[in-house]
């Protein structure tokens, strides 16, 4: 993370403070929905604002404090006819919040910061995150084929959850939106295919990376097979997601360029209409310098409606990285959050976080708590 002190942080820290005063005149009315401009043409997005305080122990030079954050990602979409869609999404950024202090190898808030939306993968460009063509063509009523091409997002096509997938309205720690080691890159040149049929779904990704932590461009692919059925529990969907890079990633010693491969599988299942359950478990191999080469996770979602609230939801996450090639030996990570949907379009999250990174001997192993409120207007 870079820290908030980059000339353009000011000009992002403007926009959101403006988008905050004008959104909150209007967060108590209207459907959580995009704004139909005309019949073809639509405008959307989030409005997040996060605080964050960390109290943490075993982390020398880190202090204890208190940072906020907040992100704002408006899109535009025309659609000509049904079968087209022209896409485009900005990111701005008020700070970096806790996410530049905090000691432990996984992000405490999983969106795009300040410094995530300027110099985007090395490319030079700043605050445009995706600008894409799609088209659907129709195979048969139920057996639909979708090409989408520009700058896209690989975790919008890979490694999706109906309950653990959404930093601004679920889960906040990086664990529970996407598996860490699953490396998906976002915003960069790609294409993208869309297979459903039925029960059966099948995502492929293929992106041209600027640069990563090595400095190198490099080549992403990746590719998502699902099967979503309801039984007498509810709707449930099983994802097997593959992906793997060029060979541009350092080695451990930094001798040799090695390739990044995974394969993740990912679940989530309706319990009734009150409780919602996901699990991840994935694995990543090691030639390549890595941080954690494994993630064993899983929560439960508490719907409101079972204590008479229909707006508000409770999650309880617990995760468990096993260390790579580096120091880190193995993190431990537990959340809980308790969201207040005040009207369909604005929220208020209260979370706790615990997290653990054990590193190899000679080394301090920081621990701790992060507590959180979160609030989000979608419009």
């Amino acid at each position: 993370m870079g820290t908030s002190s980059h000339p353009k942080s000011s000009i992002n820290s403007s926009v959101c403070a403006i988008a905050l005063s004008f959104l909150s005149l209007t967060a108590l009315s209207g459907p959580a929905a995009s704004y139909d401009l005309t019949d073809k043409l639509s405008f959307g997005g989030v409005l997040a604002h996060t605080h964050q305080c960390q109290d943490v122990s075993s982390a020398p030079g880190t202090p204890d404090t208190c940072r906020g954050a907040t992100p704002l990602q408006p899109e535009i979409s025309f659609r000509p006819n049904e079968r087209n869609e022209f896409f485009a999404k900005f990111g701005l950024a008020a700070d970096d919040g806790i996410n530049e202090l905090s000691p432990f190898a996984l992000a405490p808030f999983a969106a795009d910061l300040d410094a995530d939306v300027q110099d985007i993968n090395g490319r030079g460009r700043d605050y445009l995150l995706a600008a894409w063509y799609k088209h659907v063509f129709e195979i048969h009523q139920d057996n639909t084929l979708g090409v989408t091409v520009g700058i896209i997002d690989a975790t919008d096509y890979l490694d999706d959850n109906a309950f653990a997938n959404d930093e601004y309205g679920q889960f906040l720690n990086e664990a529970f939106v996407n598996a860490p080691t699953a490396f998906l890159p976002s915003y960069d040149y790609g294409g993208a295919i869309e297979w459903d049929r039925g029960q059966w779904s099948v995502r492929g990704v293929i992106m041209a990376v600027g640069e990563n932590d090595d400095g190198n461009d490099y080549t992403f692919y990746g590719l998502q097979i699902a099967h979503t059925k309801t039984n007498r529990l509810g709707e449930g969907t099983f994802r097997v997601v593959l992906s793997g890079t060029s060979d541009d990633f350092l080695d451990p010693d930094g001798v040799r360029t090695e390739g990044l491969g995974q394969v993740l599988l990912n679940f989530d299942q309706e319990i009734g209409d009150k409780i919602g359950v996901f699990v991840r478990v994935g694995w990543q191999d090691d030639d390549a310098s890595v941080t954690h080469d494994a993630i064993y996770s899983g929560g439960v979602v508490l719907k409101g409606k079972m204590w008479g609230f229909e707006k508000h939801s409770v999650g309880l996450g617990y995760g468990y990285l096993d260390g790579g090639n580096q120091e880190i030996s193995g993190t431990h990570v537990t959340e809980l959050y308790y969201k207040v949907g005040i009207s369909e379009r604005l929220s208020v999250t209260a979370d706790v976080q615990y997290l653990r990174d054990n590193v190899r001997a000679g080394g301090d192993s920081p621990h701790g708590y992060i507590f959180g409120m979160r609030s989000t207007f979608e419009f």
